[in-house]
């Protein structure tokens, strides 16, 4: 098959999704090309049948704020066209799906791509809710040929803020490579961020509001007044100095690594002896798996889709949103217990092997096989 994908290029779970999706599919012998304003973040070095399609976006003085959607769909159209796309996935709603639906109307009665539009979080539980895009938001949604969300949370919130119908969308979860994602790759980064043998604790996202770093902070502060710990938080994001200021008023700055964005997160997960999470809205928590993957516990707030990743008491511990001193409690639980931290250490990684790339994959490709049979469905 020859496969359009388009998802956002920057630090986030629906980019490295869409652009792990891609390199898998490519790696089965689809041809694969991604259309989006920037080389995904994940897609390093070269991989056969994978390409690359910029969107091309020109600055008049007429548009105080470039149309990237018309862009983009101009894009996704004659890429579909000069590739002969097979299908056209797009990941997030907003724009990418009402692009991809302005793509197939430019095509005027000719035989053009079905489309796919997975859902993955903010384009319906934030962005979409918004008053001025809530009806586009819908609209979008419901032109796709097909509609995947990536937990059970997310459809039933799409199914009762959208209208919907659930049976129109079918549920496939997010995955790790259980094979880059292991706590035995080498090589390891212990010594670089525990030069004294101390614990490692690791913390990964975008650092938008929502996952609430500052929070991430407090219960590492709880964690490290009675277990000798460092904390390694990776990614970027408008609270990083938020982050930062809190580290050093509590006294922690030197305990505290922020690294930046960082692509190989795999090599940070394998020498992690605890992960945080402590996002008030989730609809999967990809960063939570590939840590268990990794067989690194996981303390995380209760909220969306993470119960369906982590199970509490087993593979970790999850506790209320904002609960700061129950999950520094629960942390230090499991890295003061040698015991329990080899079993959620287990536990964990059994999990993550349920959501192997390679399981989770053919759900996409029989996706792509029924809608290219029945493509006005």
């Amino acid at each position: 098959m020859k496969i359009g994908i388009t998802c956002y290029p920057t630090y986030g779970g629906s980019g490295a999704v869409a652009t792990e999706l891609g390199i898998g599919l490519a790696a089965q012998g689809h041809q694969v090309h991604f259309i989006s304003y920037a080389q995904p973040f994940r897609l390093s070095g070269f991989h056969e049948r994978v390409y690359f399609h910029e969107v091309e976006m020109d600055s008049y003085p007429l548009f105080e704020h470039p149309p990237y959607t018309l862009a983009l769909a101009a894009a996704i159209h004659d890429t579909a066209l000069r590739e002969q796309l097979d299908v056209v996935h797009v990941h997030y709603a907003i724009p990418h799906a009402t692009s991809a639906w302005i793509a197939c109307e430019m095509l005027e009665g000719r035989s053009g791509p079905p489309l796919v539009t997975t859902l993955h979080g903010t384009d319906v539980t934030l962005v979409g809710q918004h008053p001025s895009l809530h009806a586009i938001t819908r609209f979008s949604i419901l032109r796709s040929q097909r509609i995947t969300a990536v937990s059970r949370y997310l459809k039933e919130a799409t199914v009762r803020d959208f209208g919907v119908p659930g049976e129109r969308i079918q549920v496939v979860p997010n995955f790790v490579d259980t094979d880059r994602y292991r706590r035995d790759r080498g090589p390891s980064r212990r010594g670089v961020f525990a030069p004294g043998d101390e614990k490692v604790v690791s913390h990964i996202s975008n650092f938008r509001p929502l996952k609430r770093v500052s929070d991430v902070i407090d219960i590492f502060a709880g964690v490290r007044r009675r277990v000798a710990a460092r904390l390694v938080m990776v990614g970027d994001g408008p609270d990083r100095p938020r982050a930062e200021e809190r580290a050093r008023a509590l006294g922690i700055g030197g305990d505290v690594v922020f690294l930046g964005k960082h692509v190989a997160v795999e090599e940070i997960l394998a020498s992690t002896d605890l992960f945080l999470m402590a996002s008030e809205s989730e609809s999967f928590g990809l960063a939570a798996l590939e840590a268990m993957a990794c067989g690194a516990p996981v303390v995380a707030y209760r909220a969306g889709g993470v119960p369906e990743v982590v199970a509490d008491g087993e593979t970790g511990v999850l506790v209320p949103v904002g609960a700061v001193d129950e999950a520094a409690e629960a942390g230090v639980a499991i890295l003061g217990d040698a015991a329990l931290w080899g079993r959620m250490s287990g536990a964990g990684r059994l999990v993550a092997e349920n959501f192997a790339v390679r399981r989770v994959l053919p759900m996409y490709e029989a996706c792509y096989e029924s809608v290219m049979r029945t493509p006005g469905s």
